[in-house]
């Protein structure tokens, strides 16, 4: 009995080094992440890089700018926000309080050991990080948990969400929500209605059906599975039954021209 103690106290006191220096190592390997203006600079240059490469062939002007600007939390529509946490799984997002200390260290430790991770929303902070650190072109479980984990350090939660809305990849030159509205709906997302939200909502993870939606393809299947999202978002009293019934009963948006 003695000896099993003596080894596990050896092996506690060995991860207290080994962790710690791995995470030390680690971290002087990424790019700076000491600030939110390190991750604006990295995700300017790369986002407009990529936007300008649509541009120079385009003969239209396209009323989206080329530039990438600190993501506003502010500017994004409730019923978006709303729909987009429901289904990383986590509705409750905002009303549960930010996970920090010894269960977001726990937290990211399993993700890299195991793959897993507890549940809990903070489950949800460590995903939108991950994704960040995926856009900061960080590859690889350990790097993208420590570079999540310094994300964190300075990121609150709504910064979490709006950078990674600000971030997503649709197709050459459309970067982020903003983008895809226009590309989509023609319009700023401030104007569009709860049913268009859901549609863009669509074309997020984890569905994907951006394509579907630019080109109008089985638009029935696009309106089923638009209104289950509204049923749903009803569902967790996420947004009025009222609202989401009259939203069901609007036409898909790129059927409304045909």
């Amino acid at each position: 009995m003695k000896s099993l103690f003596w080894i596990v106290l050896f092996l506690l006191g060995l991860a207290g080094v080994v962790i710690p220096l791995t995470y030390l190592y680690t971290a002087s390997k990424l790019p700076p992440l000491e600030s939110e203006f390190d991750v604006q600079k990295q995700l300017k240059h790369s986002i407009e890089g990529e936007r300008m490469s649509l541009r120079a062939g385009q003969y239209e002007k396209n009323p989206r700018p080329i530039t990438f600007g600190p993501p506003d939390f502010s500017r994004l529509p409730k019923d978006l926000v709303a729909l987009y946490i429901r289904h990383m799984g986590c509705p409750r997002y905002f009303q549960t309080p930010r996970e920090d200390g010894p269960a977001w260290a726990w937290r990211l430790f399993t993700g890299v050991t195991t793959g897993g991770a507890p549940p809990g929303d903070g489950g949800c902070e460590r995903i939108l990080a991950m994704r960040i650190a995926s856009a900061l072109n960080i590859q690889g479980p350990l790097q993208q948990s420590v570079a999540a984990h310094r994300l964190h350090s300075f990121m609150q939660k709504d910064q979490l969400i709006a950078y990674d809305l600000a971030i997503i990849y649709f197709e050459r030159g459309i970067v982020g929500v903003e983008d895809a509205s226009w590309s989509l709906f023609g319009r700023d997302m401030g104007e569009l209605q709860l049913a268009e939200l859901a549609e863009l909502q669509l074309a997020l993870p984890p569905f994907g059906y951006y394509g579907d939606l630019k080109v109008c393809k089985n638009p029935t299947v696009i309106r089923q599975n638009r209104n289950m999202l509204l049923e749903d978002l009803a569902g967790w009293k996420l947004v009025s039954e009222d609202r989401a019934r009259n939203a069901m009963a609007q036409p898909v948006f790129c059927t409304r021209s045909l």
